[in-house]
């Protein structure tokens, strides 16, 4: 993919994780972490026709923590990963579908607690990929939020 071909985003973007029926979630992209997370609650691993699944609960709405939507998803790996406050945690991987603007693509999402954050997600470079050029001096370049 040439660098034209690329979407440039900002620091904090809107998205969407439609497997995990989120329409509009707001991103802190992070060129510094590895994977990205999602904060979620209730992390209850089981298993589903003899294959480790995971279930949790998302709360899309950082201003509503009232709305809640379960969700269910195979679990993809489970690796040690290395937390902002420097700390390792034992983290469960899914893959999901993360889209922003008119793209879509599969990424791996680490589930975890970010309530002390102030993004629900994390938007890494292994999400990122080779599809994605991030300006640092902006935010919103492809989604502005609805006021």
């Amino acid at each position: 993919m040439g660098t034209t071909e690329k979407l440039i985003i900002g620091t904090i973007e809107e998205c969407a994780l439609p497997e995990l029926g989120i329409e509009t979630l707001t991103v802190r992209v992070d060129t510094g972490a590895k994977t990205s997370s999602l904060h979620v609650d209730e992390i209850h691993p089981f298993h589903k026709a003899g294959k480790p699944w995971v279930r949790f609960n998302i709360h899309p709405n950082i201003h509503n923590v009232t709305e809640v939507i379960a969700c269910e998803a195979p679990i993809y790996d489970i690796r040690r990963i290395k937390s902002s406050n420097g700390g390792v945690d034992e983290r469960i991987i899914i893959k999901t579908t993360f889209g922003i603007a008119d793209q879509q693509w599969p990424i791996q999402l680490s589930l975890t607690d970010r309530s002390e954050m102030t993004y629900l997600m994390l938007f890494g470079r292994q999400g990122m990929g080779d599809r994605v050029l991030v300006d640092p001096s902006k935010r919103f370049l492809i989604n502005h939020p609805q006021d």
